[in-house]
């Protein structure tokens, strides 16, 4: 009997990390930056920036990583940082709280990452993820990403915010 529990326990473990092996072969990362610009003319409190749109390239970068559309089976956004450049000569001081939304043709917009209270002094925000499944966003030929946010303080001159993101993705293997 302890044999037969000590096989089977054998068995799964290697069934197991043999899955996971296998994920990890279907699974890759897709990186996007765009800019978002936060204008000097915003009043102090919550505030609506404009749309960005980025065009995702989706069946090329599927075909660089081997796979096909209709095989990705999870997509989710796997980071998302927020920084201004030195040249700026800002920072996030005039942020309060920040949450960053997605949206694409026929798909509801989704909030996918937010950051409730932003600490002062610096050029670089971590953001909190939502862990929205994105599969069908990253499908189409683009999607727009849009922020909304609360401000402590006005903006006496635009400031330019890099938004680094980094999704990841999994595909069926057949």
């Amino acid at each position: 009997m302890k044999r037969i529990f000590f096989a089977l326990a054998v068995l799964l473990t290697f069934a197991i990390t043999a899955c996971d092996k296998i994920d990890d072969l279907l699974t890759f990362y897709i990186n996007e930056e765009t800019t978002i610009v936060v204008e000097s003319n915003f009043p102090i409190g919550l505030v609506a920036f404009d749309p960005v749109t980025i065009p995702t390239n989706s069946e090329e970068t599927f075909k660089n990583n081997n796979t096909r559309a209709e095989l990705v089976k999870d997509v989710t956004l796997n980071k998302l940082t927020l920084s201004i450049p030195e040249e700026e000569g800002a920072d996030f001081d005039f942020l309060k709280k920040i949450e960053i939304y997605i949206a694409a043709d026929g798909l509801d917009e989704v909030k996918v990452a937010y950051l409730e209270d932003v600490p002062m002094n610096v050029k670089t925000l971590n953001m909190n993820l939502t862990n929205a499944k994105l599969d069908e966003y990253l499908k189409k030929d683009s999607y727009t990403v849009r922020t909304r946010a609360e401000l402590r303080s006005s903006v006496v001159s635009d400031v330019n915010v890099k938004a680094a993101m980094r999704f990841k993705v999994t595909a069926d293997p057949i």
